[in-house]
């Protein structure tokens, strides 16, 4: 019988096979080696800068509010309960407009005790002034007295002396007349002491007195004073600007019962700036205050010495008249100049800058059509500048829009 046999492949199918595959491989990894396509960015979405080389001016700035550069506190002097409120916030008052009242039976009582000693004190003067006067009198009336008696005892003395010279009286009589004229003589001499001590210490006893008088008068004028403290009143023409108590409220010495701001009254801004941007400021360098009803120049005043939740807080001076609108409390923005360099590399400052640091950003290539990322050497910043060390030249356009979606690019394609 026939056997049926395998034909033969044919070669020629055998050999466009093959070229097939090796033309299929050569494809996949041609097509594995190509780079992918440059993503696209949309020219409208960014915005660019020009580096130049000229003038950059360093500044800062940070957010602030207007406070007038003359504010009265009122607080009180002793403690008490709030009575009634007069006025509230916002209304013109003069030195003399009562703002409210306070009560305290306890410092009135003490104000009657401090008039009660006053007046025991003064009454206590008068009484020691008539005594001393009194005593003066009986002391000289005694001296006198005494003055007499002794010229009496030494006339019959001296006559009694005659008369025992003439054997008219005994010689015992005669002793005892000399020896009572000398006693009153001594005597007088001491009357005569106490009536000279006594005369000089008057006066002292009179004015330290007179100086307790005076001390338990300032103490009754103090206490006065308390109580006319708790009738609270502005002290200054103004503008009353806070009332924190209400009525019924208790408060404590050295609350604050209100605050004036004194009119005609200059204002100051107060700024909150960076505290990593502080570290050049000075006092005396310009400023400019905007309103947002117009921008003035100012100078820095005053640099708070420490940091507070990340920000120094600096006074700014206003050179002239703050714009119109301008009241305390209102929001502001402040920018300080801090120096001028000259003939520095410098475009607008990128959101990656960083003061003295190295970066990559995109620069535009191609006529605008592309751009490419460049290692640049940030120098110096500003508020809206920085200065370029190395990697740009004057003339390069870059990017100055976010670029970190596009961190795993080196290139983009502008549309």
């Amino acid at each position: 019988m026939d056997i049926v046999r395998d034909k033969p492949r044919s070669v020629k199918r055998i050999v466009v096979g093959g070229v097939a595959l090796v033309g299929l491989v050569a494809v996949s990894v041609a097509i594995a080696r190509l780079d992918p396509a440059d993503p696209t960015v949309e020219a409208g979405t960014i915005y660019f800068d020009s580096v130049v080389r000229g003038e950059m001016v360093r500044e800062v700035r940070g957010p602030g509010t207007l406070v007038p550069e003359d504010i009265r506190w009122i607080t009180a002097v002793t403690a008490g309960r709030v009575e009634k409120i007069h006025h509230l916030a916002g209304v013109a008052v003069e030195p003399e407009t009562v703002l409210l009242q306070l009560t305290n039976p306890d410092v009135q009582i003490q104000t009657l005790n401090a008039d009660r000693q006053l007046t025991d004190a003064e009454a206590a003067l008068v009484q020691l002034k008539t005594s001393l006067e009194n005593n003066k009198l009986n002391q000289a009336s005694l001296v006198a007295q005494t003055r007499q008696e002794a010229a009496d005892a030494r006339r019959r003395a001296e006559a009694g002396a005659e008369l025992l010279k003439k054997n008219l009286i005994i010689p015992l009589d005669q002793q005892q007349a000399q020896e009572r004229s000398e006693s009153l003589i001594e005597r007088l001499k001491i009357e005569e002491q106490r009536l000279t001590i006594l005369s000089s210490t008057i006066a002292e006893q009179i004015e330290v007195q007179g100086q307790q008088v005076e001390r338990l008068r300032s103490i009754a004028q103090f206490q006065h004073q308390l109580a006319a403290s708790m009738t609270v009143k502005a002290g200054a023409r103004g503008i009353l600007q806070e009332v924190p108590l209400q009525a019924g409220q208790y408060a404590l010495p050295g609350t604050t019962l209100a605050k004036v701001v004194p009119t005609p009254t200059r204002l100051k801004a107060v700024l909150r700036i960076p505290e990593t941007q502080a570290k050049d400021l000075a006092i005396g360098q310009k400023a400019s205050i905007d309103t947002r009803n117009g921008v003035a120049p100012g100078h820095v005043i005053r640099i708070d010495p420490a940091a507070i939740n990340g920000t120094v807080t600096i006074d700014v001076a206003f050179d002239g008249t703050p714009p119109a609108g301008s009241r305390p409390d209102l929001s502001v923005d402040g920018v300080i100049e801090i120096e001028r360099l000259s003939g520095v590399l410098h475009v607008g400052r990128p959101p990656i800058a960083q003061q003295n640091s190295p970066g990559t950003i995109f620069r535009v290539i191609d006529n605008g059509g592309r751009a490419e990322r460049v290692q640049v050497k940030f120098g110096r910043t500003s508020v809206s500048r920085v200065e370029i060390v190395e990697g740009l030249n004057p003339g390069d356009v870059i990017i100055m829009s976010d670029m970190s979606r596009w961190d795993d690019v080196d290139r983009v394609r502008i549309k």
